[in-house]
């Protein structure tokens, strides 16, 4: 059997970003769920061996000081600002975590120096268990992309997407784009999250994971026309079946929660995502650590969509 090694290893939920500056900035959700890393290299394959750098911790009490998950760097309008989700409390209520959306923010050109300043909750308007927010901008306009509750529908999450007015303030109402609605979508969990962006042959795709962070977790893909209203949820296709998931033959098991980066030669779409390496999971897979960080290239078909493989290095 072919054997996969990770690329930085008990890091799940994993978001690479090549800036303009030359480097790659990794950030990720940690195993203590306590504070928010990031490290930079000039290159992927440099990022493992770079220093992790704890930019924010969270406070010993209050709305987020507990669970802080899928941290995502991001430099919108001229700072860096890095989104997560928190809670209040480890405990479940209605059966949910009580995670809501915040950003810090910092204005040094190098995420690593500087101070990053609290922006505060990003309130959607939807006061639900929400989570995994991203950004991007297209046609010039800033867009947040995120899961959240909606208490109306069955499930975890779905999938949300709404412009901004800054980089840390809704800009009009939420409008849904998917829900779990497929058999692959609700094993164990009914959920849609971890959305990621791409640009490329005239389109904008969204990646998504949906169903329970075991080995059922599993990548789903939506898809719009660059010239379309991204905020009409008709612009969207949703394909019926996962574009990635288990690979028993490679020992690779719920591969999610991605990102898209590009390779040194600045054109290269790199798949990023975390994935198992066994099955066996003692316990909640919530406190399991090892969900590792995985690299590969992304192919395209003949129509210009993209080809996500298995998670191997094919």
């Amino acid at each position: 059997m072919q054997t996969l090694t990770p690329l930085i290893a008990q890091r799940a939920d994993p978001f690479i970003y090549k800036h303009s500056d030359g480097y790659y900035y990794f950030t990720a959700s940690v195993p203590e769920y306590d504070r928010i890393e990031v490290r930079r290299a000039r290159t992927i394959a440099e990022l493992p061996h770079a220093p992790a750098v704890d930019v924010w911790r969270k406070p010993d009490s209050g709305p987020y000081s507990e669970l802080l998950w899928a941290p995502e760097i991001h430099f919108n309008q001229g700072a860096w600002y890095v989104y997560f989700a928190a809670a209040p409390s480890r405990e479940i209520k209605h059966k949910l975590f009580q995670h809501r959306m915040y950003a810090v923010r910092n204005t040094n050109p190098n995420p690593l120096d500087g101070e990053w300043e609290f922006m505060g909750q990003i309130d959607t308007g939807i006061d639900t268990f929400c989570l995994d927010a991203t950004t991007f901008t297209h046609d010039g306009v800033l867009y947040y992309l995120w899961a959240q509750k909606d208490e109306a529908i069955e499930g975890n999450s779905n999938l949300y997407i709404a412009t901004m007015a800054t980089p840390w303030q809704l800009g009009g109402p939420p409008v849904m784009l998917s829900k779990p609605e497929f058999d692959w979508e609700i094993r164990g969990f009914w959920v849609n999250e971890g959305p990621s962006v791409l640009k490329r042959n005239g389109r904008i795709f969204i990646s998504y994971s949906a169903s329970a962070t075991d080995e059922n977790y599993a990548m789903g893909l939506l898809w719009a026309d660059e010239n379309a209203d991204l905020l009409d949820p008709a612009s969207w296709t949703k394909l019926a079946e996962p574009v990635l998931q288990t690979c028993y033959e490679h020992g690779v098991y719920g591969p999610g929660h991605n990102s898209f980066t590009y390779g040194e030669d600045g054109d290269t779409v790199m798949l990023v995502y975390h994935a198992r390496t066994y099955t066996e999971i003692v316990g909640d897979p919530l406190w399991n650590p090892d969900r590792h960080t995985f690299v590969k290239p992304l192919r395209w078909d003949e129509r210009g969509m993209p080809v996500f493989g298995r998670p191997s290095l094919a």
